[in-house]
């Protein structure tokens, strides 16, 4: 009976450890992010901090919530749910990632309720001018840096000529364009031929099947008319898989994709089964690694080691957790604020990997926007490691290209 009793008590503890372990929280982070079929990167970003710093609802930091994948016919939804996070006396932080359109009118009304929450917006999808008008802090991919840098990394490799490949739509976006005529820019500096060649858009008649087989069918043609010291980059995520195929097989470079990670398109094209490493970016860099190694393309294809979403969503809960230690709130963020202490959290949260960043700049006013950081991580070559992209300085006159 001593030892039934002892059982009984032991269980209970134990059951009261494990309901009580978060439960000195001082204050909420709250993040949103999409679902695993909408951007799986981005939730398992927040998953990780649940795990590090517990769900709110059993007394922990992190309440964790998702948009609808059909967020633009379900936009009330999304805002209404972003808002309510205003709803929590203890919330201090709000991350969304990715800052979807309605972002900014959530942010507004939280903001209207509450004058001292954090609003963070990762990858942000609105005008620059909208979502920097509430957001304390929004973040994009840095293509401009890139633009440069990506060329920079061809030549460092030995490449002898850039071919970028995209279409009219893409092209028709700022930022895409920019980037275009940077590495174009860039390439005649660095003495690297450039080309540019039209594929199909994947939303137009021939579909995804089509764009891919037309990729598949015109990489060995360009190898054969470039060379095999070619290096190419796509703006679309559907070219990738057939690019990094091909690649693989016939030679050339792929220095990293336009929103680059281990998991886009290396694991198609290689056929690289990765369900048992879900989140472990380590874990997943080493198997990817370990195909593209055994099908050749050994220092010559590369990547972000860690997934820029995934990213986005641990390193904004952290950045905004230190802010939340240190009693910076809304009111004093933009005094204190510092982008090297932003980048240090990006770093942290990517062991072995560095990040760097550039305040945006609107290239029609010049005026540089402090809230609105551009990020970049160091480009991994598969059995070759980093390449130190992130401590090459990018020349001025690259941030004026248009």
């Amino acid at each position: 009976m001593k030892r039934y009793i002892s059982l009984l008590l032991s269980v209970f503890m134990v059951a009261v450890l494990a309901s009580t372990a978060f439960a000195d929280a001082a204050f909420h982070i709250g993040i949103c992010t999409g679902t695993v079929s909408q951007s799986e990167d981005d939730l398992r970003g927040a998953e990780a901090m649940i795990a590090k710093y517990g769900d709110v609802a059993d007394g922990g930091m992190i309440k964790h919530i998702t948009y609808p994948d059909n967020f633009m016919q379900e936009m009330e939804t999304t805002i209404s749910q972003i808002a309510s996070f205003s709803d929590d006396p203890l919330m201090k932080v709000v991350v969304v990632n990715q800052a979807i359109p309605g972002t900014t009118e959530a942010f507004r009304r939280i903001r209207e309720k509450r004058d001292d929450i954090l609003l963070f917006a990762g990858e942000a999808h609105e005008d620059p001018g909208v979502i920097e008008s509430v957001a304390d802090l929004a973040i994009n991919a840095d293509n401009i840096a890139r633009g440069y840098l990506i060329i920079a990394a061809a030549q460092k490799l030995g490449a002898t000529d850039f071919v970028h490949i995209s279409f009219p739509r893409h092209m028709s976006y700022e930022l895409l364009s920019r980037r275009r005529n940077i590495m174009e820019a860039a390439c005649n500096d660095l003495g690297i031929k450039f080309h540019f060649e039209t594929a199909p858009d994947p939303t137009s008649d021939v579909g995804v099947a089509g764009a891919q087989q037309f990729i598949l069918e015109k990489v060995p043609a360009w190898l054969d008319k470039y060379g095999t010291k070619t290096a190419f980059f796509c703006t679309n995520d559907a070219h990738t898989e057939p690019l990094l195929k091909r690649i693989a097989e016939g030679g050339g470079f792929f220095i990293e994709a336009d929103l680059p990670s281990p998991l886009m398109g290396y694991p198609g094209a290689l056929g690289v089964e990765l369900a048992d490493v879900k989140g472990d970016f380590p874990a997943i860099l080493k198997r990817v690694e370990e195909a593209v190694i055994d099908q050749g393309g050994k220092g010559r294809m590369g990547t972000w080691a860690y997934s820029y979403g995934y990213t986005n969503s641990v390193a904004l809960v952290e950045f905004g957790r230190q802010c939340a230690d240190n009693g910076i709130d809304h009111k004093h963020f933009r005094r204190k604020f510092k982008l090297a202490d932003l980048s240090a959290a990006y770093s942290e949260a990517t062991p072995g990997s560095q990040w760097n960043g550039n305040f945006y700049t609107d290239i029609q006013t010049g005026v540089q926007k402090k809230n609105h950081v551009l990020m970049y991580q160091d480009t991994y070559i598969f059995g070759r490691g980093y390449l130190d992209m992130t401590s090459v300085e990018v020349p001025e006159k690259y941030f004026s290209v248009k």
